[in-house]
């Protein structure tokens, strides 16, 4: 079976944000950028299943231009086998990346697609929903636990009030949440290896996928700088700051 990854390119986690002064967006120039951590943590999921041996492939697929590259060839390292790129803009929305990759499924046949539940970045948390709705294929998001048996998977899920385990019949999409496993460093060997691994490239007009944009930022900002503490002398003091200065009681 063919697991495919979907990863993405952002901005490191722990670089500090700028905002543009003009409030189109973020600053990206002269900016750390790395794999996606929910990616990284559904790229191991997949490498460990096929450690396992219930896996005959790993394949990562990710949408933009060349300049996302080098975060690809970072999953490679990590132990993906090869992977596809889909030359479009680097600014998707969920939409559009999920009819692509329902394209790249499709032509790889892939029996499993596991992603990682959002990016850092956009925050969105709709890719893999959409792409499961596309496909007509079964889905399990927020996924902190799966184990494949059979024909299907059993996915533990981190809900609200705790955690839920569901079966699905396969092939599904699998969603990540950060408590699924702890992603490997590659390895100097692996990296060096990760160069000549095959990273294929689709021309955005070959899969015949409407792009076109449906949404329009009208403006990003940076959050208020929060304010310093106090420290109250008695509960009472603290209930009368809630209720009459924070008013959040």
């Amino acid at each position: 079976m063919k697991i495919l990854v979907p990863v993405k390119r952002v901005i490191d986690a722990y670089v500090s944000i700028r905002v543009k002064s003009d409030g189109s967006g973020v600053d990206t120039e002269n900016v750390k950028m790395s794999l996606n951590p929910f990616c990284e943590i559904a790229l191991e999921e997949a490498i460990r299943l096929k450690e396992a041996g219930t896996a005959s492939e790993v394949i990562l697929v990710s949408v933009g231009s060349a300049d996302i590259d080098t975060v690809i060839r970072s999953g490679l390292a990590m132990g993906a086998d090869r992977a596809i790129r889909v030359d479009a803009d680097n600014d998707l929305e969920p939409l559009a990346i999920a009819k692509l990759l329902k394209h790249v499924v499709e032509q790889e046949q892939a029996g499993l697609v596991i992603t990682g539940k959002q990016s850092i970045d956009g925050d969105n948390n709709q890719t893999g929903q959409m792409l499961a709705a596309l496909l007509g294929w079964p889905q399990a998001t927020f996924a902190s636990e799966v184990a494949l048996e059979g024909e299907g998977a059993k996915v533990t899920r981190e809900i609200d009030g705790g955690l839920e385990t569901i079966a699905i019949s396969l092939p599904a999409v699998v969603t990540t949440d950060l408590r699924l496993n702890e992603p490997r460093y590659p390895t100097l060997p692996n990296i060096m290896k990760a160069k000549k691994k095959p990273l294929d490239v689709i021309a955005l007009a070959d899969t015949g996928v409407d792009v076109g944009k449906r949404q329009t930022v009208l403006n990003v900002s940076a959050p208020e700088a929060r304010s310093a503490g106090i420290i109250v002398a008695s509960v009472e003091e603290l209930v009368d700051k809630l209720k009459n200065e924070a008013k959040a009681i």
